[in-house]
């Protein structure tokens, strides 16, 4: 949660607007919890739902935490992400990713790399800012789709750090934040596995990668 992330002047750089847990709040003080465990270095420990704690807002709050981090992974990168350079959103020769919200764009369109995900974390910023999926008051329900919606956002995200490793990780050493992704990434993958949360076919385009960070962590 809330890692260290790209020190020195790229550090305040994302590609989009932080989404803040309100001070105070209950989920700020799972938060809080989750950047405590996360110190102790060990992530398979650090991920497991707290004692006492509702599953579906320990969710809600790593969810906004890694849209966060991704968020500020990619806005790193965003130079090398271009038209040109990506003109179809891929995570390698195999894995091709077209475009749809289920709303605005009912049938999958082809688009860049750069395009797809500014569509991407549009959508998941529009899913988290909407208190009828993501309530941030205390007492409120979530409602009962919403560990679908949490899980296809996940999806989603997965597919950026996809991207990013398989077409960007070059550039992600040359700025010397190899250790920054790596870190997120496992501690990505180490919580929906905890919770079963994206489909295993799914994270085949990393199958190699998670599969060398699940292997260390043993």
């Amino acid at each position: 949660m809330l890692l260290p992330l790209l020190s020195g002047s790229r550090s305040s750089k994302t590609f989009k607007p932080k989404k803040n847990i309100p001070e105070g709040s209950h989920q700020y003080e799972l938060l809080k919890h989750a950047e405590a465990t996360l110190g102790s270095g060990n992530l398979r420990q650090a991920v497991m739902l707290p004692e006492g704690e509702d599953l579906n807002e320990w969710i809600a709050v790593n969810t906004v935490d890694f849209f966060n981090q991704i968020n500020m992974l990619y806005g790193t990168i965003t130079e090398f992400c271009t038209e040109s350079s990506c003109p179809v959103m891929s995570a390698g020769p195999r894995y091709e990713y077209h475009w749809a919200d289920g709303t605005n764009i009912k049938k999958p369109i082809k688009c860049s790399a750069p395009k797809y995900i500014d569509y991407l974390m549009t959508w998941v910023q529009d899913q988290l800012d909407d208190e009828t999926l993501f309530p941030s008051k205390i007492g409120v329900p979530f409602p009962k789709n919403f560990m679908s919606v949490a899980k296809t956002i996940l999806k989603r995200l997965f597919r950026v750090y996809a991207h990013i490793y398989h077409q960007h990780f070059d550039s992600v050493m040359r700025l010397q934040e190899e250790a920054h992704l790596n870190t997120s990434f496992k501690h990505f993958i180490f919580f929906v596995q905890e919770f079963s949360l994206i489909d295993r076919r799914e994270l085949a385009p990393l199958h190699e990668l998670i599969e060398k960070l699940g292997s260390k962590d043993r």
